[in-house]
């Protein structure tokens, strides 16, 4: 029987066609995920509201602004996520970073409908995380700015310089040290999600920041094994 044309290389091809039709299946589920997340952040909010006064949090709010910045931590993530996903050869570390990226894609999708609906933009127009503001936040005592030491712009986030190397490595190298952007990048994920939690009355927002901190969690235990099992430790906070 002849080969189904769909699947069958041209000649030159980099990359079979059977490996470009997996990944556009893949990235196109992802934006599904990022759709459905946007609907279901919206219907949700509709549903907890309709036998009560609705509860609009505004700007410069706990609610907006961990909407707001966690939406921009967790895209990088996903970014990381995917470069690795197509880059590693270690199933393990394939599977981890598909959940991630799948993961955090839904729950950014959610984040946005809130924003959405509460008539606020998709990302803050002045400093990052402002709505950290007493003492165990990330603003510190009396307003004053802690910025991770790194220069990153939010707690455990990667600069453009490790996002650089990472895209720079092959192999075991690549993969033990996404484990270890990661996993710093879900402590700093989950510092600010316990603050959300720990400051927000709203079901909906305290429900997704348990979420968070529950699959994060698992994650971590997850990449700790990960990183000991290839030789590697963690980065500093």
């Amino acid at each position: 029987m002849d080969p189904d044309p769909q699947y069958v290389d041209e000649p030159g091809d980099e990359v079979p066609r059977s490996t470009k039709s997996r990944w556009l299946v893949i990235g196109a589920a992802l934006v599904v995920m990022l759709i459905v997340g946007f609907g279901f952040g919206a219907l949700t909010t509709r549903l907890a509201d309709s036998d009560a006064e609705p509860t609009i949090p505004g700007a410069g709010s706990v609610e907006v602004g961990f909407a707001q910045d966690m939406s921009v931590h967790h895209l990088q993530a996903v970014t990381m996520a995917g470069w690795a996903r197509d880059h590693t050869a270690d199933p393990a570390i394939k599977t981890l970073a598909f959940d991630i990226e799948r993961t955090q894609t839904g729950q950014v999708g959610r984040m946005k409908g809130w924003l959405g609906l509460w008539g606020q933009p998709e990302q803050a127009n002045g400093a990052y995380m402002t709505w950290m503001t007493e003492p165990s936040g990330h603003a510190g005592h009396g307003g004053v700015d802690m910025k991770p030491s790194n220069g990153a712009p939010m707690p455990g986030m990667a600069t453009s310089a490790e996002l650089a190397k990472l895209r720079s490595l092959t192999g075991k190298e690549m993969d033990v040290f996404f484990l270890q952007l990661m996993l710093r990048h879900h402590l700093g994920g989950t510092e600010m999600a316990r603050y959300g939690n720990d400051h927000t009355s709203i079901a909906d927002v305290k429900a997704l920041t348990r979420s968070i901190l529950v699959s994060q969690g698992a994650e971590m235990d997850l990449m700790k094994g990960l990183l000991q099992e290839r030789g590697g430790s963690p980065l500093p906070a």
